[in-house]
């Protein structure tokens, strides 16, 4: 019988560069497009009916989720990514499929101890996040479903397989199923835990999703007898081991940066404050979430043509994204700046106004993040994977110290305590990255 998806129809001939960036970027783009629609809706839904101090216990409850994911998490997607590549490449799939069923191995770990992690935080210092005890049980509950839900080695095999199209209709399950669920949840009653359920729900079933499509993607790699070659799959992917603890550190600084400034808020300042920091951090996120976006499309074609392409074709790809993501940020900072203020009225209510101060910082800090999108996938996919970890560092301890000394001004200064530390990671980011394209083009010429 024939499979459902043949392997080589997904290993169809790549477009290069540019080309096949915007291609995949398309795809992602047209299932982001349809969630990000989905989720204003459903933001909207979830503010009004639970109100600011209610959604701000969502909130605290979300983010420490989030928090606890990238703690827990090592994002093998990018480990199959740049040592997949060249496996997919030559079609080795006795290959890819160890480095798989190592990746896979590490989700699940990964997931056991970060619901372990979760059970120390909500039992052990749920009072200190200002968390109603009332929801301590769900809390945990809805942590341990992010955990298992967010395990990204099958998103990993998708996108290094260049099935960006299959991975957005699997993602679009998330979104969609929100929005439905959103509209239940306020007919039957809005609470917490209901909305907290679903949100668990729908994580999981396009978790299983993911997975599913994997398996008939390459069923040839993710044959049992692929499994548990450990210690071959370490000595045929030189450096694996070391790119895992780069990868895991710069994600976790990453999460500690995202999810950091609403605890602290919600810690300092409050529940209301952290619901209405939340609402003003959501929007200005959808733009950090272009960020990723860019990212995801750009990782795998990067990591492609470091190994197919000449190093001027791959300098020129790097300058073409560059220059697209710096106007893409410019031009949704501004309009976040121009509209912000409405857009939160008419998403959140009267009550989330006041929000608008906060969404400024915001908006200017995701600009910088958006302008510097190619900067970790090309230096991931060269081999230097150290310096995005270096950044990450000193951006979050100027944050630190950012909010420390702004903390007096309420959320609106922790929201400008974000903006400066991204600031200052564009700068140390763009400056590496000339450095070490400087230092290869030398070096090519003097080969």
């Amino acid at each position: 019988m024939v499979p459902l998806m043949e392997t080589d129809a997904a290993l169809r001939p790549r477009r290069s560069g540019l080309a096949n960036i915007l291609k995949n970027l398309g795809w992602l783009l047209g299932g982001k497009g349809f969630g990000a629609l989905c989720s204003l809706i459903y933001l909207a839904v979830l503010s009004r009916s639970l109100g600011l101090k209610e959604f701000g216990h969502f909130s605290l409850i979300f983010g420490t989720g989030q928090a606890l994911v990238a703690v827990a998490s090592f994002q093998t997607w990018q480990t199959l990514v740049k040592f997949g590549a060249a496996p997919v490449h030559v079609q080795d799939w006795a290959r890819f499929g160890r480095l798989a069923w190592l990746c896979g191995a590490i989700d699940v770990s990964g997931a056991i101890v970060g619901c372990v992690i979760a059970f120390v935080v909500y039992y052990g210092f749920g009072e200190a996040l200002n968390l109603n005890p009332a929801y301590v049980d769900m809390a945990f509950a809805f942590n341990c479903a992010l955990l298992w839900s967010r395990m990204t080695t099958p998103n990993g095999i998708v996108r290094v397989l260049d099935r960006f199209d299959l991975g957005s209709y699997v993602e679009a399950i998330v979104p969609a199923g929100r929005l439905i669920a959103s509209f239940v949840i306020v007919l039957a009653g809005a609470t917490v835990g209901r909305f907290l359920f679903a949100w668990a729900l729908f994580d999981l079933l396009a978790a299983a999703a993911y997975w599913v499509v994997a398996s008939r993607l390459v069923p040839q790699a993710l044959r049992r007898e692929n499994f548990g070659h450990w210690r071959q799959t370490l000595r045929e992917n030189a450096g694996l081991s070391a790119f895992f603890g780069v990868t895991y550190c710069s994600s976790t600084l990453d999460a500690i940066y995202k999810q950091g400034p609403l605890l602290a808020v919600g810690a300092l300042m409050g529940t209301s404050a952290a619901g209405l920091y939340r609402l003003a951090d959501q929007l200005a996120q959808s733009i950090g979430k272009l960020s990723t976006l860019i990212a995801r499309a750009v990782f795998p074609e990067f990591a492609m043509a470091h190994i197919e392409a000449d190093p001027h074709a791959f300098r020129r790809l790097v300058r073409q994204v560059t220059a697209m993501a710096g106007i893409g940020g410019i031009t949704v900072a501004l309009v976040a700046l121009l509209f912000g203020e409405t857009i939160l009225a008419v998403i959140g209510g009267p009550e989330f106004v006041a929000g608008a101060a906060v969404l400024v910082p915001l908006a200017i800090g995701a600009s910088f993040e958006l302008a510097a999108v190619t900067y970790e996938p090309m230096l991931y996919s060269t081999g230097h994977a150290t310096y995005p970890l270096i950044v990450r560092t000193v951006a979050l301890a100027a944050l630190g110290v950012g909010i420390l000394a702004l903390a007096g001004f309420g959320p609106v200064g922790v929201g400008w305590a974000v903006a400066g530390g991204l600031a200052l990671a564009y700068l140390l980011m763009s400056a590496t990255v000339w450095s070490v394209l400087r230092h290869a083009r030398r070096a090519s010429a003097a080969a």
